[in-house]
């Protein structure tokens, strides 16, 4: 990620002879365990600007999260809503029927019973007459 290596000249970028392209490079006439860190001031920089391009970037998503959020949130609501209103209508509506079918006195259960079975018996003979 360094920018050292876009500048001309060596292959270091320019860089002293002792410097790795890291950053890090041994200091003339020291002890050979000893490293010393060289820090690039432009590297830095365009470090810095790409986090804070990617902290921006993430930031942007992050207020776009939240706005899907809320926009999810009162869809749900609303839908909350309208399934309540709509089971108050389904048991107002049932409790309507059976007061009327308590009050008529009608016998829509003994019609249905008799009209399945007279469909039975059609469809059993007219596969008794087929099969003749």
């Amino acid at each position: 990620m360094s920018s050292n290596s876009h500048r001309p000249g060596s292959s270091y970028g320019g860089a002293a002879p002792f410097r790795s392209k890291d950053g890090l490079s041994t200091r003339p006439g020291a002890a050979s365990e000893e490293i010393q860190l060289r820090i690039d001031p432009m590297d830095l920089d365009d470090e810095l600007t790409g986090l804070h391009r990617q902290v921006r970037r993430l930031r942007n998503v992050a207020e776009e999260i939240g706005t899907e959020m809320k926009y999810q949130k009162d869809f749900l609501e609303q839908l909350q809503t309208t399934m309540i209103k709509a089971q108050a209508g389904v048991k107002n509506n049932l409790r309507r029927l059976n007061k009327s079918i308590i009050q008529s006195g009608s016998n829509h259960i003994v019609h249905v019973i008799v009209f399945a079975l007279v469909c039975f018996f059609v469809v059993y003979f007219w596969s008794k007459m087929s099969r003749k």
